[in-house]
């Protein structure tokens, strides 16, 4: 298993607890577009310098898109269908977590993503406002999963539950998700016992606590990879946000100035606050 750090001076590759940066330039669009990503970046080991722990740290992606698959936990299902009852949409949630298809939707090009330790947002027009915690999967330009990564899809529920059409105003918008801290570059995707956690801080104190396991998704991870690519390219490979089943109650919603910390394991603990 390697981690790959993204930073302002160039990519860091953790190995065994030894953090080494390559001695011949190494981009993620290169590691994205690769056919063995994994190799790759081990190649990229040969004469690798050994660095301090990053900091500063980028989100880990250059050219790629973000997307994210809705519903595939069975508390998002029940979620969505809650909070768009009165508009009528509740069923159109319970057929799709049902159905072969799933839901996919874009989320993010990378100006609008942040970065570990940076501000995220919320809608100035939205009023229930929470993260979902997501396994987000790291896919090369020919559809394979060569790793994994924390995200958070913000998502401004009251607007989605007004009306399902109002999704992409609901998920997409300046610094609506962020990733991080590292891609997880390994031949094996996370143990259904994997832990996502969510922990949301307030003034000091824990405002919301709550967690799932990637057992919880319904649908198998390589399958959600696979409907992403049918019909469509990334030329620049993509990261694949794959759900939450971390959903604070009804009458919660962030405020400006809450810590927000995402934590799988051994991705890390992703923390952003809101602005």
């Amino acid at each position: 298993m390697l981690r790959l750090f993204s930073t302002a001076s160039g990519l860091v590759i953790e190995r065994a607890g030894a953090c080494l940066a390559p001695v011949q330039p190494l981009s993620l669009d290169a590691v994205f577009q690769a056919d063995d990503p994994a190799a790759l970046v081990s190649a990229a080991l040969a004469g690798a310098k050994g660095v301090a722990a990053p900091a500063g740290l980028r989100a880990p992606l250059q050219s790629q898109e973000v997307w994210a698959a809705g519903v595939t936990y069975f508390r998002s299902r029940t979620a969505r269908m809650e909070e768009s009852k009165t508009a009528g949409g509740g069923s159109f949630y319970d057929r799709v977590y049902e159905a072969d298809r799933p839901e996919l939707f874009f989320k993010a090009t990378p100006h609008r993503v942040a970065a570990p330790g940076t501000p995220v947002r919320i809608r100035a027009d939205g009023k229930w406002n929470v993260p979902e915690p997501e396994l987000t999967l790291a896919i090369n330009s020919a559809g394979k999963i060569f790793g994994y990564t924390i995200g958070n899809d913000m998502s401004s529920r009251d607007i989605e539950g007004e009306n399902p059409l109002y999704l992409p105003q609901a998920k997409v918008y300046d610094r609506c998700a962020a990733i991080g801290p590292c891609i997880v570059i390994a031949e094996t995707l996370p143990a259904a016992s994997t832990v996502i956690a969510l922990q949301i801080r307030r003034a000091g104190s824990v405002a919301f606590a709550g967690e799932t396991t990637v057992g919880q998704i319904k649908r198998p991870l390589p399958s959600l990879a696979e409907w992403l690519f049918r019909e469509n390219s990334f030329p620049h490979g993509c990261l694949l946000m794959t759900g939450t089943g971390v959903v604070p109650p009804d009458a919660f919603t962030l405020q400006h100035g809450d810590e927000i910390r995402i934590t799988i394991e051994p991705v890390g603990t992703l923390v952003n606050t809101v602005q």
